[in-house]
């Protein structure tokens, strides 16, 4: 097995600079949307308000539905009302207003809100060179004259309407007339009464995003849907090499031979691939080094025992049988220990195979020997496991229920994930504080279970080493109605 991952077509790009160039790519990208929208959307259309719109709904009170813009409302207000600071344009706007309305311009407040211009372009003519001539000749200095947009259209800018009042020259495209003043965008205009109370017209409030908030979510879902697929990509590039470290995890504590992590990906998952790969092997060698000890270290006593059994031919009878049974045992010792090295060594080959199937099989035989072994009909699971292994997981627990217990009863079921299959037998159960100990190698539990029933200790341990090695564990329960119940849950 080697030490070195296998990698197919990696880019050893540190993941560093990987996560940098994917925040500046969706910085410019974003900031290049934002310009080509900016820049290449029309204007959005202004909200207009007329002077003669306001003053109708003043003297009516009733609600005026602007030709452009939201319905007016009226309403009353008995608190205090600050208005902006007047300019010049504001001063001939309220005069203009109580002229229409009959009151003093010093009881007119006024408050005017026309919202960020971020998206006005800037006019490659003035709104007066855009009139027709007759009507630039005869244009009033003073509110809405000529010098209204020497600027490129900002509000308060030079020459041009300050903070949403306009003049006549845009008039003349909207229909109305030239010289009738008008504001753009949200206001407020509030009117003294003789009672103390204010009379309040503005728009009504609208449910609905301005047209620059529209356009600042129409920048926002463009640069996400530009992105999404490099933020995808990026994230699937991180996301990979952690789930195949995950999945290299799992095989490990089932099989330490498993095959080498193989992954692609920056220069910081390749090391941690190699790091990985290079603590497998050696978990590999560990466990292969300790095995191969305990069997020699087996095989290597069956010499000294052979000599204590010639030996013992010259001692007394009485003592000559008692040192014969304890070799005997001794021997059954080595010989259980070496089959279980033997079985852990062995190369595991992984197949397709269907327990229930495999639990009828070695119930059918239990039963052609004499056994009271019987199976109940389970649904059918396939998982992908080691044949000779589990079939030894399986006869081991059969033969324990039959020796300890007389009878057994198996079965296969799906639970979630997991292929459970159960073992029952009839016999006295085992303590509670020994039910886990019992899997360790050559315990038995008293009285029920020792070596004058054939039992070495090392049955259940195989049973269990053979579960954890396909990723799953077996449990011993002891039933309420009597007898023991072995648990073996296995993933597929």
């Amino acid at each position: 097995m080697t030490e070195h991952v296998r990698v197919k077509g990696s880019s050893s790009t540190p993941l560093f600079v990987q996560a940098l160039g994917l925040v500046i790519v969706t910085l410019v990208a974003a900031q290049v949307i934002a310009i080509a929208v900016v820049f290449n959307l029309p204007p959005p259309p202004p909200e207009i308000y007329r002077l003669s719109e306001i003053a109708r709904i003043v003297k009516s009170g009733a609600t005026v539905q602007p030709r452009d813009g939201r319905a007016l409302l009226i309403r009353r207000h008995a608190g205090p009302i600050r208005g902006l600071v007047d300019n010049r344009r504001r001063a001939e706007f309220k005069a203009a207003l109580a002229r229409e309305v009959g009151v003093d311009p010093a009881r007119i407040e006024m408050d005017i809100d026309t919202g960020p211009r971020f998206f006005v372009r800037t006019q490659k003519r003035t709104f007066v060179q855009q009139l027709p001539r007759d009507s630039q000749r005869h244009q009033p200095h003073g509110f809405g004259g000529p010098r209204i947009d020497d600027g490129p259209g900002r509000p308060g800018g030079p020459g041009g309407p300050p903070e949403g009042l306009a003049g006549p020259p845009r008039l003349p495209r909207l229909g109305a007339s030239r010289d009738e003043p008008f504001i753009v965008g949200d206001f407020k205009v509030a009117i003294h009464q003789d009672d103390g109370r204010w009379t309040i017209v503005e728009p009504k409030p609208a449910i609905r995003f301005d047209n620059w908030q529209q356009r600042i979510l129409l920048i926002l879902a463009l640069s996400v849907l530009c992105v999404s697929p490099l933020a995808w990509l990026f994230a699937r590039r991180l996301s990979g090499p952690i789930s195949a470290f995950a999945g290299a995890a799992e095989r490990l504590g089932r099989d330490p031979r498993a095959a080498p992590l193989a992954l692609h990906g920056s220069s910081e998952v390749i090391a941690a691939a190699n790091a990985f790969n290079m603590m497998q092997e050696r978990l590999r060698r560990y466990v292969e080094d300790r095995t191969a000890m305990i069997g020699a270290v087996a095989h290597d006593l069956r010499t000294p025992l052979t000599r204590l059994r010639f030996r013992i031919e010259a001692v007394p009878d009485d003592v000559r049988a008692k040192l014969a049974s304890d070799i005997d045992q001794m021997e059954a010792m080595i010989a259980a220990t070496m089959a279980f090295v033997r079985d852990t060594t062995r190369p595991a080959e992984r197949t397709k195979l269907e327990l229930a199937s495999l639990l009828e099989s070695i119930i059918d035989e239990a039963a052609e020997t004499g056994g009271r072994a019987s199976v109940e009909l389970g649904e059918k699971i396939i998982i992908d496991g080691d044949p000779v292994a589990l079939r030894r997981l399986l006869t081991n627990l059969v033969e324990n229920g039959l020796k300890y217990g007389g009878a057994v009863q198996g079965r296969v079921r799906a639970e979630g994930h997991l292929a459970v299959i159960e073992i029952d037998d009839n016999g006295p159960g085992i303590a509670p504080a020994e039910l886990d100990r019992v899997f360790e190698p050559f315990f038995r539990s008293e009285p029920s279970r020792n070596r004058e029933t054939g039992g070495i200790g090392l049955g259940l341990a195989v049973v269990r080493s053979v579960a954890r090695a396909h990723g799953g564990d077996v449990t011993l329960h002891n039933r309420p109605e009597g007898g023991l119940r072995a648990r073996v849950e296995l993933p597929f």
